[in-house]
């Protein structure tokens, strides 16, 4: 049988008959958390994920989102270390589960797999330096602009506005900002049709 892979996500077919697992998670439920051992690779069916750190006070900061087809919690499976973050679901979410070591055995005797994975990787350290980059910048509406069009890009939709499906809250904690300045700076690019606000609802 062939088998075809694309830049985020393994063949399921492959998957199973390898011994992974198809998984259900109600909406915020722990799927790993941080310090916890790599023992399983893991990759979104149906549903989203979402990874984030969080601090003795309570403060969260969110490392991504993940969705349909996404691979998640991978670098920590190659270097041996355990989670640096912890991973939710933001709804009910099926997952595909797989050992460590068959994970490790597939990308051994698929190059092409390994080589797209590697390309995976890749891309996801780059998003790490881009999302670094914009925190840096202390502008409030620059780093919601910056998350808005990350947002828009991977979503692959086209049209003009998008409904962006993430609260205030999530905007804030993957920004880095505080939940009352997300509301007050979305309310001002409503004000000057940089975003749209429609029955409390955010339009991209």
């Amino acid at each position: 049988m062939e088998y075809y892979f694309d830049i985020m996500n393994i063949d399921l077919d492959l998957l199973f008959s390898w011994g992974a697992i198809a998984k259900k998670y109600k909406k915020n439920e722990l799927i790993f958390d941080e310090e916890e051992t790599a023992h399983f690779y893991f990759q979104i069916i149906e549903g989203s994920v979402r990874m984030y750190n969080s601090n003795d006070d309570g403060k969260e900061f969110t490392e991504d989102f993940y969705h349909n087809g996404d691979s998640f919690g991978d670098y920590s499976l190659l270097i041996d270390k355990s989670y640096s973050s912890k991973a939710t679901t933001l709804k009910d979410t099926t997952i595909v589960k797989l050992s460590k070591i068959k994970f490790l055995k597939i990308i051994e005797d698929y190059p092409l797999l390994r080589n797209q994975f590697m390309i995976s990787l890749a891309q996801k350290i780059y998003s790490k330096s881009e999302t670094s980059k914009v925190i840096i910048n202390q502008k409030p509406e620059f780093r919601i602009v910056a998350f808005l069009n990350t947002f828009k890009r991977k979503s692959e939709v086209c049209a003009d506005r998008i409904l962006v499906p993430y609260t205030r809250q999530e905007i804030a904690n993957f920004t880095g900002l505080r939940v009352e300045t997300v509301i007050r700076v979305c309310s001002r690019m409503n004000d000057s049709n940089k975003v749209k606000i429609i029955n409390h609802k955010l339009y991209y």
